[in-house]
């Protein structure tokens, strides 16, 4: 791909501003020309946009020198990955399907179809649905054979990538299971190919950044609508994304700090970064660059990123982490490193405030692409040499309840 990529984007935007869709599709093809379909055949390595990730550790590049100071992963990623290689023509489909006629496939394959593991008994994984003026979104519910005393319980809102279903996404996260063991509900709305015909979330649109508005109002509301009919701790509600899913759950967390009490950020961008397709692209192509601040008020956010995510530039890890400590004085960081057996390493890197309490949580996961660290094989976009990203999120989550009780929904 070259530098005239966003002005192509851009033009093609405007063709189908225009009416002009036949041949906005046909420049969008020009541009997109020799992108190879997502490969599903049993047994090849998990894929991500056309990056494989290694299935042992002779697949595995080699990994970057150990940091041995605290340098920022930005930093570390610019000299590494100065732009991406390989990957960007698949996701970037599901942002062009954004300005086509709904529906309008580009060559993107369905994606892995997961295996669903057995419930433990007593336990549901059900379809239900919610509705406002923005329209319609179902979703899958997780409630779980544990409900721990009987009281309230956590909540927590997972938003699937481009391609992805809620079943994809639970079997791949392993997420229902961990909410098990520790007695969460788990909800999994789903974005339709009639809002996005790669199912990407919107997250690039200027009227699906915003509280109370497109797809924000309508996840929001899914929330509101669990709460209502569980027995939700609303002290205790989460949110978190991958990709598409994971810009999407940064927004969700900046709009509505008084709804949900922490975020989850895997391998997205912060809010704010793109308005449309070119500048989505450029986002994910080199970071989104200063944005604003997350909201009003600080939401803890745990934010993991490959630092050879060639989807996703690293760099929008660090945009992530820095928009969430916007406007908290006096915080202290700590970087510690560490290393899975047989897997990836990482750096952990914690920002305290004056009381202790962790605000941000940033993992850079060394030689890792655009996966969910620590996945199962039986969802798709998943790298199971670690770290237990899920594991993770879930444990910062519990930690950071809503310091003051918000409303009841």
């Amino acid at each position: 791909m070259t530098d005239r990529f966003p002005a192509g984007m851009a033009e093609a935007s405007r063709l189908t501003r225009a009416g002009n869709l036949a041949e906005a599709t046909a420049l969008i093809q020009r541009l997109l020309g020799g992108a190879a379909p997502v490969p599903t055949s049993p047994g090849a390595p998990t894929i991500i946009d056309a990056e494989p990730v290694p299935v042992n550790e002779a697949d595995a590049p080699p990994p970057p020198p150990r940091a041995t100071t605290s340098t920022s992963a930005g930093a570390f990623a610019g000299r590494f990955h100065p732009g991406p290689r390989a990957g960007l023509g698949e996701t970037l489909r599901g942002l062009a399907a954004r300005a086509m006629p709904a529906g309008l496939d580009l060559g993107v394959g369905d994606g892995v179809r997961p295996v669903a593991d057995p419930l433990p008994d007593g336990a549901s994984f059900t379809t239900a649905s919610y509705r406002n003026e923005s329209g319609t979104r179902s979703y899958k519910l997780y409630v779980p054979a544990n409900r721990g005393d009987g009281g309230p319980l956590p909540l927590v809102v997972m938003l699937h990538g481009c391609t992805q279903s809620p079943e994809d996404f639970a079997a791949g996260t392993r997420m229902n299971a961990l909410a098990e063991e520790h007695g969460c509900l788990v909800v999994y709305p789903a974005q339709p190919a009639s809002a996005n015909a790669q199912k990407c979330w919107n997250w690039f649109s200027p009227s699906d950044q915003r509280r109370d508005g497109g797809e924000p109002s309508l996840i929001a509301g899914i929330t509101r609508q669990v709460m209502r009919d569980h027995p939700v701790d609303p002290s205790r509600v989460y949110v978190a994304g991958l990709s598409a899913g994971g810009a999407a759950a940064a927004i969700m967390g900046a709009a509505y700090p008084d709804l949900y009490a922490a975020v989850g950020v895997h391998s997205g961008l912060p809010r704010g970064a793109a308005r449309d397709v070119p500048s989505a692209f450029a986002a994910m192509r080199q970071g989104g660059g200063a944005v604003g601040p997350h909201s009003d008020r600080p939401v803890p956010t745990i934010v993991f990123h490959g630092d050879r995510d060639t989807t996703v530039h690293p760099r929008n890890g660090d945009d992530v982490a820095v928009q969430s400590r916007a406007g908290a004085a006096g915080l202290r960081a700590a970087v510690e490193h560490g290393q899975v057996p047989g897997g990836h390493g990482y750096s952990r890197t914690l920002h305290t405030d004056a009381s202790g309490r962790v605000l941000c949580e940033q993992w850079t996961i060394r030689g890792a692409g655009h996966a969910w660290a620590g996945g199962s094989p039986a969802g798709s976009y998943t790298d199971p040499r670690g770290p237990d990203a899920t594991r993770e999120m879930l444990r910062f989550f519990l930690a950071n309840p809503h310091r003051s009780q918000p409303p009841r929904a």
